[in-house]
């Protein structure tokens, strides 16, 4: 345990925005009251791959109620955008790539107006040739479903000829080759994984108003807000000041709520109206039909091993399904896909990532985009690999995993590396080596382990604070909370550096504007980014304060220290209170800063090791999770009650993904439409969760020592429960989610 004394850090202080939450003063954005607000609802293609010959609106636009019908031609030509790769139109403009593609927009005076109108529009489609498989994608055969890729800004690579393989990635570590003619031993096999939504309880909506001198004004649930508002300007050719967005709290993320959406689109709406206030909410089944849910992927992984058990190569191939756009994610591929290459000691690696479009719903991000598929696919292998070798899973793993600053099989170095430490834990408190024994149910014991490494998110994140005369802190933050906690640990950070209890701190949420830039929520980066610039600004404001004291008492500035209320002199033990000091020029002080903060060199990473125990009925081949334990490296932690929040959401978010969760199509179109056909895990599924934390002194990044915890806990879930079911029936299932149909037919071919 860390030992330096604290008095906020580390204590289990309240959720600042927990009180709006449970009482309903938190506003969201469909909360937001306007004046003379309009309601918008789209149009949607019933096509997989269309053209689109002709939109005729007159019944609609003479539909009383009704301000306006949108559609492509109405925008300016190419109107796109794009986090990273710029491919996604506002509207369709001459052709659909997916069902569910929004083709027109209506603009009324309420929600059923708007949907009435949306009924009399006449569309007349010509089809076209559609690839839903992404491997059939790949093929030099296939449709092109973006002929004009090459022109497209913010492509990954440049590309040398069209291609559905938008994007290309690889991480490699010596020569795979070369690894496998040293091998002994050989094992190939190939995991899939589904599409899945986040989940989250509030859907996508906005509210635009562009005013009289321009300004565009937005209120929607959007987790970067200033990112956004440059992706928007991008799209709109308009000055990225001019777009304000106002602070709405957010229903849920999980990656979901970072994109653009519909907001560059609400901008031609309030013009299209007059410059009145039009709100657009997505309903579930368009949630389900047309969000950005996590991506599909195919991934093929042979591992070279000598017969001792050491590994000489790992080689493994990821074929994603980006949908048919890849706007969608940040950096225009799936970082977390490395982690396929795992924790291990490998000579010889390489992971090859394959971004592909198909006429399916255009993918996001979700809790660790890229991660949860590659640790499916890894902790798999390893098992599999294990097996082949007669070797116990957990010595197979314990024999391979890196040392501190030992590079990994990506070449990835770490310092502090506890993943040894975080096995055995893990093994001792799940009881893993108990005897196992067949239940009175008849249902079959398994035990599986799986293991991920996740460093701390980098990124920019910004704080102003003011020290105000009647004792009051107040962090002024550009971020929007999403639910995760991001307000109480930058409130407990600021109480800590003051030594002020946290109550005395208030968290003041600004509009874009106040700050230049802002990587906003995301990436397991607000615990480590946004908590380092809290504590710089804090110490800068009370270097204004350090001033104000030398030219008010003489005080010297290098020889003052802030004490919770007191401003003391460490030279002569003279002390008064900070608060009289701003009484005294009736005005507070303030400092600000900007932290930047990058992945390049050695660094710290937090290790998760997860154990499942299943019973399996092998009449039915249902799967019972009897119990989940999840080991933790962490460094010093900020919040207990939030940091076990994270945990137990990510893991039943896990659980969801290795048993129930599935996005299901039928030629392209979506057919769990509601949550009475998507399964998310319910209060029902809960496991007994055991969790084991290792938190050590020093052990972490910034001032108080923090690693991440907000992507790890969901991602190795999936791979420890298809683990667990290997053991208890002797059969591999590699495709997600693991349903009692896949182990019957497996049981039973």
């Amino acid at each position: 345990m860390a030992t330096e004394t604290t008095h906020v850090v580390g204590s289990p202080v309240p959720r600042v925005d927990g009180p709006g939450k449970v009482t309903g003063e938190a506003s969201y954005a469909a909360d937001v009251r306007a004046e003379g607000v309009l309601w918008a609802k789209p149009l949607r293609s019933p096509y997989t791959h269309a053209r689109v010959l002709s939109i005729d609106a007159t019944r609609a636009r003479a539909l009383p109620g009704v301000h306006a019908v949108l559609t492509g031609d109405d925008l300016p030509p190419n109107s796109r955008w794009g986090r990273k790769t710029v491919d996604v139109p506002l509207l369709a403009q001459g052709v659909v790539r997916f069902p569910g593609e929004q083709v027109a927009v209506v603009v009324a005076d309420d929600e059923e107006t708007a949907e009435r109108a949306v009924a009399l529009i006449d569309v007349e489609y010509e089809e076209l040739p559609a690839v839903t498989d992404p491997e059939a994608a790949m093929l030099a055969d296939a449709p092109l479903i973006h002929p004009d890729v090459m022109t497209y800004d913010g492509l990954v690579k440049p590309l040398d000829a069209p291609s559905n393989v938008v994007c290309l990635f690889e991480w490699s570590k010596g020569d795979v080759d070369t690894g496998f003619k040293d091998a002994d031993v050989i094992v190939e096999h190939t995991y899939t994984t589904p599409k899945v939504h986040q989940g989250y309880i509030e859907t996508h909506n906005q509210l635009v108003q562009v005013d009289g001198d321009g300004r565009m004004h937005v209120w929607a649930p959007n987790k970067a807000p200033y990112t956004t508002r440059g992706q928007i300007a991008r799209a709109l050719d308009i000055p990225a000041d001019s777009i304000v967005f106002h602070p709405v709290t957010i229903g849920g993320d999980f990656g979901g709520k970072g994109s653009p959406m519909n907001i560059p689109l609400g901008y031609y709406l309030s013009k299209a109206a007059g410059g009145r206030p039009v709100r657009m909410v997505l309903d579930y089944t368009e949630e389900l039909l047309a969000g950005n849910p996590r991506h599909a992927s195919t991934m093929t992984v042979r591992t070279g091993v000598k017969r001792d058990g050491t590994i000489v190569a790992h080689d493994v191939r990821i074929v994603f399904d980006s949908g048919a756009y890849a706007g969608f994610k940040p950096v225009g591929f799936l970082p977390g896909a490395a982690g396929a290459g795992g924790p291990y000691r490998v000579p010889h690696a390489r992971v090859t990532e394959y971004m592909v479009y198909t006429n399916t719903v255009p993918c996001g991000h979700m809790r660790g985009p890229g991660e949860p598929q590659g640790l499916f696919a890894l902790e798999s292998q390893m098992d599999e690999v294990a097996s082949e070798l007669g070797i116990d899973p957990i010595e197979f793993r314990l024999m391979n995993l890196v040392a501190d600053r030992e590079p990994t099989a990506l070449g990835h170095v770490f310092e502090q590396n506890r993943a040894d430490q975080t096995v055995r834990a893990a093994v001792g408190a799940a009881g893993y080596s108990a005897p196992k024994t067949t239940l009175p149910s008849g249902a079959l014991v398994g035990r599986g382990i799986a293991i991920g490494e996740r460093a701390p998110g980098g990124g920019q994140n910004n704080a102003r604070v003011s020290l105000e005369p009647d004792g009051s802190v107040v962090v002024h933050t550009p971020l929007f909370e999403q639910g995760a906690g991001a307000h109480t640990v930058i409130q407990q950070v600021a109480a800590e550096t003051m030594g002020l209890p946290a109550d005395r701190v208030r968290i003041q949420v600004e509009a874009t504007g106040m700050f230049e830039s802002d990587s906003g929520i995301g990436g397991s980066r607000v615990t480590n980014v946004g908590t380092i610039a809290a504590n710089l600004a804090v110490k800068r404001a009370q270097d204004e304060l350090f001033k104000l004291a030398a030219e008010l008492d003489n005080w010297p500035e290098e020889q003052l220290e802030v004490h919770g209320d007191a401003l003391v002199r460490t030279d002569t033990g003279e002390s008064q209170p900070w608060t009289a000091l701003l009484a005294r020029t009736g005005a507070p002080v303030t400092g600000q800063a900007t932290v930047t903060v990058g992945r390049d060199g050695p660094h710290v990473t937090g290790y998760t090791t997860q154990i499942a125990e299943v019973a399996v009925d092998p009449e039915t081949g249902q799967v019972q999770l009897l119990k989940l334990t999840t080991a933790h490296d962490t460094g010093r932690i900020v919040n207990p009650m939030g940091h076990q929040g994270q945990i137990n959401g990510g893991s039943m978010m896990g659980i969801g993904y290795g048993l129930l969760e599935e996005l299901k199509a039928e030629d392209g179109h979506i057919s769990t439409l509601s949550f009475a056909d998507y399964k998310i895990p319910s209060i029902a599924d809960i496991p007994e969760l055991e969790t084991v934390i290792l938190e050590t002194e020093g052990m972490g990044v910034g001032p108080y020592n923090i690693k991440a915890i907000g992507e790890s806990p969901n991602a190795p879930t999936a791979a420890a429960i298809a683990n667990a079911v290997a053991d208890a029936i002797g059969v591999r299932i590699r495709d997600l989610p693991i349903t009692a149909e896949k182990v019957y037919a497996a049981l039973h071919p």
